[in-house]
């Protein structure tokens, strides 16, 4: 009876760590691994941009004038 108990056990354990607890840890090494990438990409398009101000101007927003007709659909 000890015996099987312990098997049971091991089996359980067996199932809980293959088929739960490495599949998380991949997961989640994988998606660490994505954000780290992205940030030292972000950054190196930062630093590139930062040294060239002239490629992004940024245009003045235009307000509407006074009187303007804004098309719109009516929902009902």
């Amino acid at each position: 009876m000890k015996y099987l108990l312990f098997a049971l056990l091991a089996y359980l354990a067996y199932q809980f760590i293959f088929n739960l607890v490495i599949p998380v840890y991949r997961t989640s090494r994988k998606i660490k691994k994505g954000f780290r990438e992205m940030h030292s990409r972000m950054q190196q398009e930062s630093a590139a941009t930062s040294h060239h101000p002239g490629n992004f101007e940024a245009k003045p927003a235009s307000k509407p004038k006074a009187g303007d007709y804004i098309e719109f659909e009516e929902i009902k």
